[in-house]
Formats: C-alpha cells, sequence, structure tokens
C-alpha cells in the first residue's frame, strides 16, 4: 500500500514539474503581453457623403429620415463582407457588358446598381414570384418588351436582350413619372402601386413617400450599392485588379435552324454543355426545336477561355 500512495506521489510531483518548468521556459521565449494592450477588434460607422446624386437627381441628405435610411442600406451592405466582395469582384464581367448598352440606350448608368441589387449579379436569379434574370421581369412584362419566353428560350437570362428590354421599360416609366428615381421605386413596387401612392399621398417626390419596407430600402439599398462599388475603400473593402474577375473570352455561332442536341453541339464547338449553358443560361433545354426558323447567336469559348485570368 505504501509502495502505490508512493508512486501516485512521485508521479504527482513529476507533472507538476513538468508544467512549472514548461511555464518558465514559455516565458523565457515568449514577450510578455498585458491584458490592456489587446486592442479589442473595433466596429465602425460609416460615413455618409455629404453630397449624392442618383440619375442626376440631387439626393436629398438633409433630410434626417433620408439620411438614416441610407445610413441603414450602408451598414448592411458595408458588413456583408462576403456578398459585397463577391460583387466587386464580379463588376467587370456584368458591369462592362451593362453600362455600355444603358449609355447605348440613353439610360442613366446608375442603373446598372439596380440591376445588382435585383439580381446580385446572378445571371439565373430566380424570385418566387417568377421574376427572372439580371433584370427580374414577370413573364408577361418580358413579353410585353419584345423577349422570348418559352420551355426552350427564355430571354431575361439574356443579359444583352433583357438589357435592352429593360431599357426601353424603364424610359416609359420615365414618360410616366418625369423622375428617375420614381421610376426606380415603381420598378420594385410596381406602376400600379406607385400611381395609387402618388394620388393617395399627394406628393411627387420619392423620398416624401410612405412606402412599404421593401420600397421604402429598395432606393436606398441601390444608393448604398453604388458608393460602396465607386469607392469601394472608403467603406473598407480592397480588391486588387488581378482578382476580379474578368470579361469571359467568347466567340458565336450564328443558328437559325433546330439543335437536336446542344452537348454534342459543344463538343463539336471545343467545349462541354456545362459551360454552354454558363454562357448562354437563356438556353433552357438540352435542345432547341426553332420551329419558326428564328436566328439565335450563342456564345461559346474563345481561345483561351478557362485560362484568360488577371495576373
Amino acid at each position: 500500500m505504501k509502495k502505490i500512495v508512493g508512486r501516485i506521489l512521485f508521479s504527482v510531483l513529476l507533472l507538476v514539474g513538468l508544467l512549472v518548468g514548461f511555464h518558465l521556459l514559455e516565458s523565457s521565449t515568449l514577450p510578455e503581453v498585458k491584458i490592456e494592450e489587446i486592442e479589442p477588434t473595433m466596429y465602425r460607422s460609416v460615413a455618409l457623403p455629404q453630397k449624392l446624386s442618383f440619375m442626376d437627381e440631387a439626393v436629398p441628405l438633409h433630410y434626417i429620415d433620408v439620411r438614416e435610411s441610407l445610413d441603414r442600406e450602408l451598414l448592411v451592405n458595408s458588413y456583408f463582407h462576403s456578398q459585397t466582395l463577391r460583387f466587386l469582384k464580379l463588376a467587370p464581367r456584368f458591369m462592362d457588358i451593362i453600362v455600355p448598352i444603358l449609355k447605348a440606350d440613353t439610360v442613366p448608368v446608375d442603373f446598372a446598381y439596380l440591376a445588382l441589387a435585383e439580381s446580385g449579379f446572378d445571371q439565373r436569379a430566380l424570385s418566387p414570384a417568377g421574376a427572372a434574370g439580371f433584370w427580374q421581369f414577370l413573364k408577361g412584362t418580358a413579353a410585353d418588351y419584345g423577349l422570348e419566353v418559352s420551355s426552350e428560350v427564355d430571354e431575361r437570362y439574356h443579359l444583352e436582350k433583357a438589357t435592352h428590354a429593360a431599357c426601353r421599360y424603364l424610359k416609359d416609366s420615365y414618360k410616366k413619372y418625369g423622375s428617375w428615381t420614381l421610376v426606380a421605386a415603381s420598378y420594385n413596387a410596381g406602376r400600379g402601386f406607385m400611381d395609387r401612392q402618388l394620388e393617395r399621398q399627394k406628393e411627387t417626390s420619392y423620398y416624401d413617400l410612405l412606402m412599404g419596407e421593401e420600397t421604402s430600402r429598395y432606393v436606398f439599398r441601390i444608393l448604398a450599392l453604388k458608393l460602396i462599388m465607386e469607392t469601394p475603400e472608403e467603406y473598407g473593402f480592397k480588391v486588387k485588379e488581378q482578382e476580379k474577375y474578368p470579361l469571359w473570352n467568347v466567340k458565336t455561332i450564328t443558328v437559325k435552324g433546330p439543335v437536336k442536341d446542344f452537348a454534342a453541339f459543344a463538343q463539336e464547338h471545343g467545349t462541354n454543355y456545362k459551360i454552354l449553358k454558363m454562357l448562354n443560361p437563356w438556353l433552357r433545354e438540352n435542345y432547341l426545336t426553332n420551329a419558326k426558323g428564328k436566328t439565335y447567336v450563342i456564345k461559346v469559348p474563345a481561345e483561351g477561355f478557362r485560362t484568360n485570368v488577371n495576373n
């Protein structure tokens, strides 16, 4: 019994000695850090601009409710780091297509940020209500503005065609409201709802209207995205040019008849079905009957497509 107790006592003393020795070794090799010297992570508010315009219309930042609404959306998007960083990386790939179309169709380029707010740069975006693509067109509105929507082809997912259609829609709304800010708000709320609220509240400015939660935040979210995307470092984001996603290097194939199998079509043009659908999300089936003999322009990878990265 005495031998057992002695062994236990020896083991305990040995363990204590090892721990004390390790602590002395550690304290002799590492600098001592005092608790008060550890700087805690600080989350800071965002700076609001002194002046701001949207679609060439002044934003009344001297209104307290307007300032607080903008502040809210800047906080949300400034601290949603992963999403906002992805937006900044994706911007060249899609903004470089959208902005020239807006300019050519004489629509303010700030509407590119409306497309971003609508879809998050997800070319496959589909809302619970059935709105689809970068511009989130409903099926009926898409047809009204010249987009084909069928089981085989859905041009709401065709970035170039949908952007041209959006320009026509936005310009029609501007003829109605005479304010690009109201145009943006009506894009979210719908023209009918906007008409009723303007009449009911006897106002002419978006910033003076009482709207539902989504529409009351909508324009301010677009404004916040505009500020962050145009001056990212002011809001704590730094993305090097070589880290941004480049435009896809593509060429086009004109199709005037049916396509029996797009997987075979892809291989014939040096690619695969996955890449073909990524470049042409408006093709909704793996075939195209094209009974009316329409002309379609299909994107396929050009030389160096998969290795076209920023250095």
